[in-house]
């Protein structure tokens, strides 16, 4: 009997995960099934454990429920457990595993995909949500020079550098107090790509040799990576990478299997 996996949300019909995870089955030669599940906004848990108790083996979640994800879970990951976040469960005899893959994927993408070294370089990770919590912990095992969280409110940017100062150089800021800086990588982890919104920044923020990364995808040249092309970024990328290495990453804590991640990414971005 093949093993059974789904992705968990709410909505979830426009979900790529149960396209790349067939790909990385056929790849890897691993007998797998894998589905969409939509839950009911206020029926999460009692979704995953009758998924559970019908032959899951292990599920990825996505919004709005990574929250509900990390109570829901029985042990933690060290990631997960700094993003406050659970988007991989894995079920066991004894329970269930939470586990945050999307700082692993997102640091995969940047270094791996896009061939930048995040070590000893300036970052910049605009917002202070879940999506900037989320990845922290793995952009600062790369032992970049420095990491900033800007936020429009710095109450909650002070609160993660205070979270993640054990982990690196840390600091926190609003967006005017960037006046004057630069960074080598600058990641837009807010939700203003969904809206269109653009964020006030200074000027003069993109070094030589920078990367822009916007976490969206799917959209087009978002506000973002548009003004930061107009600034002179070196290097564009939006967040399509990004989701299929955090997918692989949550493969290998299934399976102790890593797919190979290029040929997935590349049938993606081809137009459908």
């Amino acid at each position: 009997m093949p093993h059974l996996y789904a992705v968990i949300g709410n909505p979830i019909e426009h979900s790529k995960s149960p396209r790349i995870h067939a790909a990385f089955a056929r790849e890897t030669g691993q007998d797998i099934v894998y589905e969409r599940i939509l839950a009911p906004l206020d029926g999460f848990a009692d979704t995953v454990n009758a998924f559970r108790h019908s032959g899951g083996a292990g599920a990825n979640v996505t919004v709005p429920f990574k929250e509900q994800a990390f109570a829901l879970a029985d042990q933690l990951s060290e990631r997960a457990r700094l993003a406050g976040a659970a988007n991989t469960l894995k079920f066991t005899g004894t329970g269930i595993e939470g586990d945050n893959t999307d700082g692993a994927g997102l640091v995969a993408d940047i270094t791996r995909n896009l061939g930048f070294r995040i070590a000893h370089k300036r970052l910049l990770i605009m917002g202070a949500g879940g999506a900037a919590r989320g990845v922290a912990l793995p952009l600062l095992a790369e032992h970049p020079a420095q990491l900033t969280f800007a936020n429009r409110s710095i109450d909650k940017a002070l609160l993660l550098q205070q979270q993640f100062t054990p982990y690196g150089a840390v600091a926190a800021c609003d967006y005017p107090a960037l006046n004057g800086l630069q960074f080598d990588l600058i990641i837009n982890a807010t939700s203003a790509s969904l809206t269109g919104d653009a964020i006030p920044l200074p000027p003069n923020l993109y070094a030589h040799g920078s990367l822009a990364y916007d976490m969206m995808y799917g959209i087009g040249e978002t506000a973002f990576l548009a003004h930061a092309r107009s600034e002179g970024a070196t290097q564009c990328a939006d967040g399509l990478g990004m989701l299929v290495e955090q997918a692989a990453e949550a493969f290998f804590v299934w399976r102790k299997v890593r797919p190979a991640t290029a040929p997935v990414i590349a049938m993606l971005r081809k137009p459908t």
